[in-house]
């Protein structure tokens, strides 16, 4: 038998560096790991459906310790296996603090959000999908708790035709795919979906997208976008509006970008606002 095979080592006989202490006396604000790819089942309005998500987790590190717990990270993630939503990530971070030894930690994760929806004269169903990010940060508070700041962000691709070009024009007008991203702040508590992010967006372009329309559908949406014309300028001010008007969201910073059918390059907007 072999004594220095590693299978046969006693964890508690190991050393364990990176719990020694550091002299350096330079306290790390973020130390994790990023780029993580896992399995997710996402909860939503609409029913749950899988996705993958890229994650983010860190946790601040006092000046005296050497390092963290780096493999506490992706131990915590393998252990999640339940549904997705806002409070599935509430709950992950505040596990985290605990587990890493940590006062403050961070947890954010990026993933294809699917919604189904029904095209709007032929009733067709499709499968819309977005660019959602879910954050979180924990701090460890007075009574032993921790107190957690939510975020999300969503991209919502959009169409948007420019008033100038239908006032100035015989016939037609020229529009383009817009993105609109939303990043807000929320209570921990708040119960939002994605797809109350999402509506703030497409309710207020030209039109909205489909994944799947008919000659019927498209003729809707062509004519629709030509009686709902916004410049990028009316699009961030339309969606800013809805949010600061929403009571569920603390701050936002909101931005449109139209990719130009006449030009090469993109026209963007951006409004940022805390309540």
């Amino acid at each position: 038998m072999n004594d220095l095979n590693p299978a046969f080592l006693k964890a508690s006989a190991m050393p364990d560096v990176q719990s020694t202490l550091d002299e350096r006396a330079l306290p790390i604000e973020q130390v994790g790991i990023r780029g993580v790819r896992h399995p997710l089942t996402i909860r939503s309005k609409t029913g749950s459906f899988p996705s993958v998500g890229t994650f983010e987790m860190d946790v601040a590190l006092p000046a005296h310790i050497k390092g963290t717990h780096m493999s506490r990270f992706m131990a915590l993630l393998q252990k999640q296996d339940a549904a997705v939503d806002s409070t599935t990530i509430v709950a992950l971070v505040r596990d985290m603090l605990p587990l890493l030894d940590a006062k403050e930690g961070h947890v954010q994760f990026t993933y294809t959000h699917f919604v189904k929806k029904v095209a709007p004269v032929s009733g067709v169903e499709s499968l819309m999908d977005y660019e959602v990010t879910w954050m979180a940060t924990a701090k460890q508070n007075a009574t032993g708790g921790s107190d957690v700041e939510l975020g999300l962000r969503a991209q919502v691709p959009v169409m948007s035709l420019c008033p100038c070009s239908k006032e100035i024009s015989e016939f037609g007008a020229h529009n383009q795919r817009s993105h609109v991203t939303m990043t807000v702040a929320l209570d921990s508590r708040t119960q939002m979906t994605v797809e109350d992010l999402v509506a703030a967006a497409e309710s207020e372009a030209s039109s909205e997208l489909w994944g799947l329309l008919k000659r019927p559908d498209e003729k809707w949406v062509t004519e629709h976008s030509y009686s709902n014309p916004k410049f990028v300028e009316d699009l961030v001010r339309d969606v800013a509006g809805n949010l600061k008007a929403d009571q569920r969201i603390r701050s936002f910073v909101v931005e449109a970008e139209n990719f130009e059918s006449i030009h090469n390059h993109s026209a963007f907007a951006r409004i940022s606002h805390q309540k």
